[in-house]
Parts: structure tokens; C-alpha cells; sequence
């Protein structure tokens, strides 16, 4: 018998969102690895054209890019993916700002996994993500090919309560599937040096504006004012021109340890070795990085959202989002009496039952359901 053919829908790897390109590689893997007697799972992603990016002096500038990323999303992908709907009996959009693919594909037949609603906020609410009319324009179809799939799966039960607070989708279509931590993130020393001499503050994640980099410096420049020699580490994206000002402004740069591009188990390396991991967004659709960190036993500090209190419960320590006297003492308790933090049992046990292959189990079982 002939198993049913999914394709993975990947995200162009050129974008660099790595939260995205990890989450469709671990369920690549548990799909691989688990459920190999019950269906293929092939990765697809047509390779990324540059147009403007060539050009001499144009191509440096970040709206070349920009402009590129559109016409591969937009027009590109949507012609490959019409030529491989032969190839395949079921389709699975890992992003859901790539969700314009379903209108390429057969939506009774397609998933699209919800990570939050970004990508959607210049439609949803205006008033609070104005954009020009062509950016609403593209989020409107992609929000619309996330519509017209017959499985939308969510990675918190926060994500899918927006989904229905908004109406964007029937109930009986959502899928709770919550994220995973790779093997990598755990307790036990990997043999894996830091590379950071002293105590520091970690934060993982990119520098896209929800994710409060500039509440982070804040906190930080307040901090070292109190604990001399007292360092910040940022992994993730590089900083915008408005942040490096910022790190100017506040004098950071010689205590401000940025990393790009590290492998799972050096970030895995720092959760364990931070004084507290630090989570000052004022939005997620998870929050990888928080359980990641408790998995690896670090002590967190996180914004006090409903996403962030659902997925770290009562190991994690909260603050009000955006409050920088508050996260400074509350940090400071932190930094000098670590047992302030939640037992360490505790951490490890809320992050245990967040598996990559339960993960990929919820999602096996719903597209198989859909096939019945």
C-alpha cells in the first residue's frame, strides 16, 4: 500500500528566521523518525531568486531585499507550488506568513501552523499596526489562504483563543499542537564552552519590535550600575539602527555580548551557564526560548502576558511587561540570592511534557484524519 505523501512547505532559509526553519526541521524529523509506517514527509522550498539584491548600489540597501523577499513569496513560490501538487496527497505551510500558498494548492487538503497573528495585525487592528496599503494588501491574501485551509494548528492555547476572539477561523478546523525542545536542551553539560567570562543576563530571540530590545537595554543599564562587571549576552538577529543607538546612548557596548548564528548546543551551553535568562516581550505566539531555558535549568524572568504565564506556569518569575523599575528588582533579588528562583525540579518538570514528538504526533494525526 501506497503511504500518503506530505510536503513540508518550508520558509526560504535566505530570511533567516531561525525559530521557523527549527520548527519545520524538528517535525521533519519526529515525522521521519515516528511515523514512518504511516506516512512520507518530503521538505520543499524552491530556491530564492534575487533580483534587486544583484543590482550595484541598490541591491545593498534593506528594501531591495524586502522588496525581493515579496516577489519569491508572492509570485515565485505560489508557480512551484502549483507544480507540485501532483508530487504529493497532503501539503503542510510550516509559517503562516507563508499562508498565501494555499491559494496554489488544495485547501482540503492543506494545514497551515499559526506560530501567532504578526502578520496579520496591519488587518486586524489598523489603528495599532498602520502600513501602507500594499503591505495590507499581501497580509489580507495571506491571512485569506490561512482562512481557506482546512487545518489551521496553533502553538499555545493563546494563539488559538485570538484565532477565535478574531473569527478567522471554525473552531472544529483548529489543531492545538504546542512546540517541542530539541534533545539538545537539557541539564547535563554538553562539554560545550560559553565563551563569556562572568556572571550574565541572557536573551535569545530576534530583534523584531514585540520582542522589547529596548526595554532589555533598559533593564540591563540599571543593572550594571549595580553589579559591576555584570554582562549582557543577545542571541539572535543583528540589531536595528534605532537599538545600536540605543547601546550608544547607554554606554552598553563594552558589557553587551551579541552572537549570531550558533549552533543548538552552544545556545544551550549559555541557558545553563546565565545568572537568568530574560523575556521582556510584550507579544508571543510561544515563547520557544522560555521553555528551552527551563529545560536547561535555567533560572527565567519573563513579561507577564497570557502566553508566557500558559507556557511557563510556576517556574518561570514574571513582571509586568514594560515596567523596568520592576524587572530591575526583581533581577537584582535574582542576581543576589539565586534561591529567589523557582526550584530547579520544577523548571525541568515544566518543560518535560514539551516534546518534538508529541508534536509531530498531533500533527501525523490530523492530516491522517483528514485523509479517512
Amino acid at each position: 500500500m501506497t503511504l500518503p505523501r506530505l510536503a513540508l512547505l518550508l520558509d526560504y532559509p535566505e530570511e533567516g528566521w531561525v525559530s521557523m526553519d527549527l520548527t519545520a526541521e524538528m517535525l521533519w524529523r519526529g515525522l521521519v523518525e515516528g511515523h514512518a509506517g504511516q506516512l512520507t514527509a518530503e521538505r520543499v522550498c524552491p530556491p530564492f531568486r534575487p533580483r534587486l539584491t544583484r543590482l550595484p548600489v541598490l541591491g545593498r540597501r534593506r528594501i531591495a531585499f524586502n522588496a525581493d523577499r515579496a516577489l519569491n513569496r508572492h509570485w515565485d513560490y505560489l508557480r512551484y507550488a502549483r507544480g507540485r501538487v501532483a508530487d504529493f496527497d497532503l501539503f503542510h505551510v510550516c509559517d503562516h506568513s507563508y499562508a498565501q500558498l494555499v491559494h496554489a494548492l488544495p485547501p482540503k487538503r492543506t494545514g497551515v501552523y499559526c506560530h501567532d497573528l504578526d502578520a496579520f495585525l496591519s488587518v486586524l487592528e489598523p489603528q495599532r499596526e498602520p502600513r501602507p496599503r500594499w503591505f495590507r494588501a499581501l497580509a489580507r491574501r495571506t491571512l485569506r489562504g490561512m482562512q481557506k485551509a482546512a487545518l489551521v494548528f496553533h502553538n499555545s492555547l493563546d494563539t488559538g483563543r485570538r484565532i477565535r476572539q478574531y473569527g478567522l477561523v471554525e473552531p472544529s478546523r483548529l489543531v492545538y499542537a504546542p512546540l517541542g525542545v530539541a534533545a539538545e536542551f537539557g541539564p547535563e553539560s554538553n562539554g560545550q564552552a560559553t565563551g563569556i567570562d562572568g556572571p550574565y543576563l541572557l536573551h535569545v530571540g530576534s530583534c523584531v519590535r514585540r520582542k522589547r530590545i529596548d526595554v532589555l537595554f533598559d533593564i540591563f543599564a540599571a543593572l550594571r550600575r549595580r553589579f559591576p562587571g555584570l554582562r549582557l549576552v543577545k542571541v539572535g538577529s543583528a540589531f536595528s539602527d534605532a537599538q545600536r543607538a540605543q547601546i550608544d546612548r547607554l554606554g552598553l557596548a563594552p558589557d553587551l555580548v551579541a552572537l549570531h548564528g550558533l549552533k543548538r548546543g552552544h545556545i544551550a551551553a549559555l541557558y545553563r551557564g546565565a545568572a537568568a535568562v530574560l523575556l521582556p516581550s510584550e507579544a508571543e505566539g510561544f515563547g520557544l526560548p522560555l521553555i528551552e531555558s527551563l529545560a536547561c535549568g535555567a533560572p527565567i524572568v519573563a513579561s507577564d502576558i497570557p502566553v508566557l504565564r500558559e507556557v511557563g506556569g510556576d517556574a518561570a518569575t514574571y513582571c509586568p511587561m514594560g515596567d523596568v523599575p520592576a524587572w530591575v528588582e526583581q533581577v537584582s533579588r535574582l542576581l543576589t540570592d539565586p534561591a529567589v528562583a523557582p526550584p530547579l525540579a520544577q523548571r525541568l518538570s515544566r518543560a518535560a511534557p514539551y516534546t518534538w514528538a508529541t508534536h509531530a504526533q498531533t500533527i501525523a494525526a490530523a492530516y491522517l484524519r483528514l485523509l479517512a
